[in-house]
């Protein structure tokens, strides 16, 4: 009998160290939807083949993705910035650190109502994010057009209450990331995040007037991350997705899939 049960505990231990190890090779990464899941979807392939199982959770705000890696319920995330991981996590009072640059999007600006710049009417209705680095960097790239003036050595936390000459009066107006595409029909013009712009099916090396040079300081500011909570960037299989997303195959699906519209980095 009682090596029936020391026979029992034997697999027992042995059940629980493999689920366990089954456990450890399966992780959770939120990512918006165009390009960071599809790129993630095409790591799958790959990692699957060393063995770790990775599950893509989608989401379609900038928020929720780091609450959830903040709370543990998921592994990681994708779809961000360094400088706007920063201060969300000063304004959140989180700990997600970046493990891995990966690829950068081109920020844009889009037209609407009016087809052109040249074209841009005194008072034009302006869509910008409301978020504080995208709102910088869309502020950075209108006055790179000679649209607006901003403080010499403005940094990314320039608002429009900062813009100190507006000559054509322009009426900006500050939204929500994700909604601006969706509002591109009721203003003149609008700046646009990459994967937004994606998603609605712009391209930012086809459809916008005017875009962040690739070769810009923008370019190596704003460089996509994959992101994890404080602690957890020694883990095996966040590590091997790092290393699979910074890979030739990944860097060639990246440019056969969006062209010049998200640079790898």
């Amino acid at each position: 009998m009682k090596k029936i049960v020391a026979l029992a505990l034997v697999l027992f231990t042995l059940l629980a160290g493999a689920a366990l190890s089954e456990s450890a090779a399966k992780i959770v990464v939120g990512a918006t939807p165009v390009p960071h899941a599809e790129i993630l979807a095409a790591a799958k392939e790959i990692l699957a083949e060393q063995g770790i199982e990775l599950v893509v959770q989608e989401f379609t705000d900038y928020v929720l993705p780091n609450l959830a890696v903040d709370a543990g319920d998921i592994d990681a995330n994708y779809f961000q910035t360094v400088p706007y991981l920063i201060d969300f996590n000063a304004e959140n009072k989180t700990n997600l650190v970046p493990v891995v640059g990966v690829h950068f999007e081109p920020f844009g600006i889009y037209p609407g109502k009016t087809k052109s710049l040249e074209e841009l009417k005194d008072g034009a209705k302006v869509a910008v994010p409301n978020d504080t680095t995208n709102e910088a960097r869309a502020l950075l790239l209108l006055e790179a057009q000679g649209l607006i003036k901003l403080p010499e050595g403005a940094g990314l936390t320039v608002t429009v209450k900062d813009i100190i000459d507006n000559p054509k009066k322009l009426e900006i107006v500050e939204l929500e990331a994700a909604q601006i595409p969706l509002a591109l029909p009721d203003f003149d013009i609008a700046a646009i995040n990459g994967n937004y712009a994606l998603q609605a099916g712009l391209s930012a090396a086809t459809d916008a007037l005017a875009v962040e040079a690739v070769d810009s300081v923008a370019a190596d500011t704003f460089v996509n991350v994959l992101v994890v909570k404080e602690g957890n960037e020694e883990n095996e299989a966040i590590l091997k997705l790092a290393e699979v997303l910074k890979s030739d195959a990944i860097k060639a699906f990246i440019l056969e899939t969006y062209g010049d519209a998200v640079i790898a980095k």
